[in-house]
């Protein structure tokens, strides 16, 4: 007869677990879940440990969570006798214990390795500490009489722990700010990586997730590039205990190109490769993008939206057959990889002005990601203008300055800018103005520099290519780029201050 494996108190904690690990850890029911495995215990000033980079000192809420989890494996292990048969129910929530315990026990060494990688020092994926990983799979995840070889997969649940903890550095470290824009993007992305069923994902949708192409939507200068960036460094890599490896470092697996600075043919060379003699100066072979690309890599194709219609229908041919050709050659190749790709242009409206093609679009969008203005971000959180500031001005004037540079950049920036300078340029133009204010104390505001196509909307409304919500949001942000605020746009248009704000995102 199967058997409970749990008393009433550690089955409830062992639910609240499973809603643990399920849960977005960037949204609001991930600490709701948390708060329940505690209950009483749970401690409100150490809620917000999501909003924060990965570290190695552990959030007490978690630290008392994990503790919990080691308590009530031992209790398990102690009364979990060689006849038992659990009930499959209590053995799925046990195992959600294990998980939660075994990634949180990990989870410093694997930053050990996360960070040499982002450091540039990588050693091709290996990691030395599989073996004590693979030892409490065996020991707390088999029960008692059990064939350890019908039992988890060790290397399978090592390499989605590896792949949990690089998310959270790449997205933390691509994504500063507190924003609730921020905070929404940051869950986003998490579902881009990992989609909204993790359970689902470790079964197996892992291994088809470069089938999800990814459209990078938003403003220019808002960290389009950084967005890619982190999906790309988020891949499942699949760990060979034989080797003792993950395969590849995974700071290896981007694949940028920026498809309006280069030619078509260039933008072919790049993407697909060419043969010797295919144009003038193509004196050997080459290996291009698509072909380099590791099946757990991505590409990344940077202002998709300036491509040309040609390019569009051979990169259409790799989202829908996976294949390509290289140019001047005949044979086909498969690419394995994923693709990301970047537009700060609407494309709806490229498509009905014939610059873009429709088959391409709806193939190109299967997950969409927007990034914010920085101009949101700021509505939502003024203070993290300061973050901003310290998380680029480190860099520039080194971790002894930056404290007071901050300060006095902050104060000059609301003082001659004013809190609600409309940036324009976003995230890239706060960076020249940080850069400006470490040479000369001074900087000069350039005024919106908007594309002729973006700024001849008239050409637009004439060929009835705007909505009617789109005409508003851009006739506003034009007045917003002449007047510097919001309350002065207000005024213009004889609108709310909040009208004002939501057609300017």
């Amino acid at each position: 007869m199967a058997r409970k494996l749990f008393e009433p108190a550690d089955r409830d904690f062992a639910e609240a677990i499973a809603r643990v690990n399920a849960a977005n850890p960037f949204l609001p029911e991930r600490i709701a879940a948390e708060r329940a495995a505690l209950g009483s215990e749970f401690l409100d000033r150490d809620a917000d440990w999501n909003t924060r980079p990965p570290s190695a000192e552990p959030n007490r809420n978690v630290a008392a969570i994990t503790g919990r989890c080691e308590a009530v494996i031992r209790r398990v292990r102690q009364s979990w006798k060689v006849e038992d048969a659990p009930e499959l129910e209590e053995r799925e929530r046990y195992e959600e214990v294990v998980g939660y315990w075994l990634y949180q026990t990990y989870a410093v060494r694997f930053d050990t390795v996360i960070l040499a990688s982002l450091g540039g020092l990588g050693d091709e994926g290996r990691v030395g500490f599989f073996p004590a990983f693979k030892a409490d799979v065996d020991r707390y995840l088999n029960g008692p009489g059990s064939d350890p070889t019908s039992g988890p997969n060790a290397a399978h649940l090592f390499a989605c722990a590896f792949q949990i903890r690089r998310a959270f550095h790449a997205i933390f470290r691509s994504l500063v700010g507190s924003s609730v824009p921020m905070a929404r993007l940051r869950s986003e992305i998490w579902q881009s990586i990992f989609s909204h069923d993790l359970r689902r994902y470790r079964r197996g949708l892992y291994a088809r997730m470069g089938d999800f192409s990814t459209l990078i939507t938003g403003p220019s200068g808002t960290g389009k590039e950084l967005v890619a960036r982190a999906l790309a460094f988020s891949r499942y890599l699949a760990y060979d205990p034989r080797r003792g490896s993950f395969g590849r470092d995974f700071a290896l697996g981007f694949f940028p190109l920026n498809l309006a600075a280069l030619s078509p043919t260039l933008i072919e060379s790049e993407l697909f490769g060419h043969r010797r003699g295919a144009f003038t100066g193509a004196l050997g072979d080459r290996a291009g993008w698509m072909e380099v690309c590791p099946a757990t890599g991505a590409v990344f194709l940077d202002e998709i939206g300036e491509v040309d219609v040609s390019i569009q229908v051979k990169l259409l041919r790799v989202l829908q057959s996976r294949t390509f050709q290289p140019l001047g050659g005949t044979e086909t190749r498969r690419f394995e990889g994923k693709i990301v790709a970047a537009t700060n242009r609407t494309l709806p409206e490229e498509i009905r002005a014939g610059r873009f093609r429709e088959d391409f679009y709806y193939r190109l969008c299967s997950d969409q990601l927007t990034t914010p203005s920085l101009r949101a971000q700021l509505d939502d959180a003024p203070a993290d203008l300061g973050t901003f500031v310290v998380h680029m001005a480190s860099r520039l004037v080194g971790p002894e300055e930056v404290e007071s540079f901050t300060r006095s950049t902050v104060r000059w920036i609301e003082r001659t800018l004013g809190e609600d300078y409309a940036w324009p340029g976003n995230v890239r133009e706060l960076e020249q103005c940080i850069r400006s204010l470490v040479l000369r104390g001074d900087y000069q505001p350039a005024g919106p520099l908007m594309r002729s196509d973006e700024t001849n909307w008239v050409r637009l409304i004439e060929s009835g290519s705007l909505t009617a919500e789109e005409l508003l949001c851009r006739y506003t942000r034009l007045v917003h780029a002449q007047s510097g605020n919001v309350e002065a746009t207000a005024r213009r248009l004889d609108l709310d201050r909040r009208t004002v704000k939501a057609r300017l995102v």
